[in-house]
């Protein structure tokens, strides 16, 4: 089966048919580095680090380039600033860094290039400039503005009309707009504020120009896949597609448009004023990043995802009964069918999910020796796919929560003295020894290569 996406462009799945199927490329927008990533920053990230990995798998590793930028010029990160008082600069290093660890944890893999804003300035403003000579933008009071009007096709991603645009956008409808939906390319900076020199007088880029911008020096002008959130596509992608298509002349922007829905938290919309607010951070704490990498993935990327404390704990306690399976063996080199066919339809991961799932219950069924030995390796294989099983059965029951204060090395030393008990068929103190590992979460799990323990859970 040929992979198949659905393009929200299009609105229909498609067949994917690269540009070059020697070079893949995919775009997917990144994070605006101002505070610490929450559970609907996240599923992005995981979603489109699962394409990632099929494409990989059907195109080769050498022939896919994912580029994800980083969002460091930003009035959220200049508020940020002026309320805490701590310095721009300190603030987008440090939320970046956090943003790299809790996506590690995730066990997402690194985008082969990852732009930062800041550092293709001058690609914005060389953009911005071309625009203006051509006629699709103007500079007017010191910011310039792209002129919706100039594209006929303007709203063909989001598919609404100019006037619902405008008035979904709350645009400001400033004296100096030509016309109400007109975008800024670039505005000017207070001496207090980030800025660049520009042909227009010192100032900084809008948002939307950084993308256009950034993944025109990475990938070209036209290519393969463009990605986000639901919530991206008016006004950031539909405003990407105006500035790209008619800086170059109508060449085309993207072949393939890719988007995630929405996110909630046990039933209701995540919000301050609410205080529902879920940071990766926060559920690391909790349970492992497989975990939360599985629930994400419980739920097709295109559907709304409701969040809950009790869909972590069942996708903990999943990966509990997996990591038992795949106990030292190694990955099998091909997959399953059904669980390569599921992904490959829209990255059906619910699907996918559901096969791995049907191959345990085979493993826990009569099958044994040679049989018995495939069907683990193909689970191990099928869970790497998702970013899942990556580790060894030893730790993953190792993790431990923040703030447990068990002692592997005394574990190991209990674990010792209780074999050495049930060698001198001393079964008292084994079973003494047993039971003091049990009131402190350890359960064991005696098997033919000697006994193994994970935290109970």
């Amino acid at each position: 089966m040929a992979l198949v996406l659905y393009n929200t462009q299009a609105r229909e799945k498609q067949r994917f048919t690269p540009l070059d199927a020697d070079n893949v490329g995919m775009y997917i927008c990144g994070p605006t580095v101002y505070d610490r990533a929450h559970i609907g920053n996240a599923r992005p990230v995981i979603v489109f680090d699962v394409l990632y990995r099929l494409l990989k798998r059907i195109y080769g590793e050498a022939c896919v380039t994912y580029v994800r930028n980083i969002t460091d010029i930003d009035d959220k990160i200049n508020a940020a600033s002026i309320e805490t008082g701590e310095p721009i600069a300190e603030i987008t290093q440090r939320t970046t860094q956090a943003f790299h660890d809790d996506m590690a944890a995730l066990g997402a893999e690194p985008p082969d290039h990852e732009p930062r804003a800041t550092e293709w300035v001058a690609e914005m403003i060389a953009m911005t400039e071309r625009l203006i000579e051509i006629g699709h933008a103007y500079e007017a009071e010191g910011h310039v503005l792209f002129h919706v009007p100039s594209m006929t096709d303007y709203g063909d991603l989001s598919k609404r009309s100019l006037k619902e645009m405008v008035a979904g956008a709350r645009v400001e409808v400033a004296p100096y707009k030509k016309d109400p939906a007109d975008f800024v390319l670039w505005k000017p900076s207070t001496p207090d504020l980030p800025g660049w020199d520009s042909p227009w007088g010192r100032g900084r880029p809008g948002w939307h120009i950084e993308c256009s911008a950034m993944s025109e020096a990475h990938l070209g002008v036209t290519f393969d896949i463009h990605g986000g959130g639901q919530d991206l596509i008016f006004p950031h992608h539909e405003n990407e597609i105006a500035q790209s298509t008619c800086a170059h002349g109508g060449t085309p922007f993207v072949g393939y448009w890719l988007h995630n829905g929405y996110v909630t938290v046990e039933g209701e919309k995540m919000s301050k004023s609410v205080g529902n607010i879920v940071t990766v951070r926060e559920l690391l704490c909790e349970v492992p990043g497989e975990a939360i990498r599985l629930a994400l993935l419980g739920t097709h990327y295109r559907h709304p995802l409701d969040f809950t404390r009790e869909g972590l704990r069942q996708a903990k306690r999943t990966l509990d009964r997996w990591y038992r399976a795949v106990d030292e063996v190694q990955a099998a080199e091909d997959l399953p069918e059904p669980f390569i066919a599921a992904l490959e339809d829209d990255l059906n991961t619910p699907q996918a999910i559901a096969e791995l799932h049907s191959l345990h219950a085979e493993i826990r069924g009569p099958e044994s020796g040679e049989r018995q030995v495939d069907l683990r390796r193909s689970l191990r294989a099928g869970g790497n796919l998702l970013g899942l099983l990556e580790q060894e059965a030893r730790e993953w029951f190792s993790w431990r929560r923040a703030g447990d204060e068990l002692d592997e090395s005394a574990v190991a030393d209990l674990i010792g003295r209780r074999t050495a008990a049930r060698e001198a068929k001393d079964f008292v103190t084994a079973d003494s020894i047993r039971a003091e590992l049990a009131a402190q979460g350890v359960v064991l799990e005696d098997g033919p290569q000697g006994t193994t323990w994970r935290r109970a859970g």
